[in-house]
């Protein structure tokens, strides 16, 4: 019997899970409230929106979230289901890959626009 091996070891994943969800429970309205209270049509409306810091950060730590939240949900189902290792790891560091891209993405997006 394998030691540290029971019940308990989900736990973590499932707690970071709901806490993530919890804080895009509470980003994203705030962001969505600026982005319907500007209503931008254009490029230089687009660009306005995202001028203040605060916006950008809070887009930034949003999107770090989702990124989180993302990663455990992904995760917990190919463990789950998909059995060969070697797919598994390959799976994961695709998944990976379009999540650290998306997010380097965004940052650079939104520092370009500065």
């Amino acid at each position: 019997m394998r030691r540290g091996a029971g019940a308990h070891l989900g736990t973590g994943a499932w707690l970071a899970q709901r806490a993530t969800a919890v804080a895009l429970a509470l980003l994203l309205p705030l962001l969505l409230a600026r982005v319907f209270a500007a209503l931008p049509v254009d490029y230089d409306g687009w660009r306005a929106l995202f001028a203040p810091v605060w916006v950008r950060v809070a887009l930034l730590l949003t999107a770090a979230v989702l990124t989180l939240h993302a990663w455990i949900g992904l995760r917990d189902i190919l463990m789950d289901y998909v059995k060969p290792v070697a797919l598994r790891l390959v799976l994961y560091f695709a998944v990976i890959a379009v999540l650290a891209g998306s997010a380097a993405w965004l940052l650079a997006a939104l520092w370009r626009l500065g």
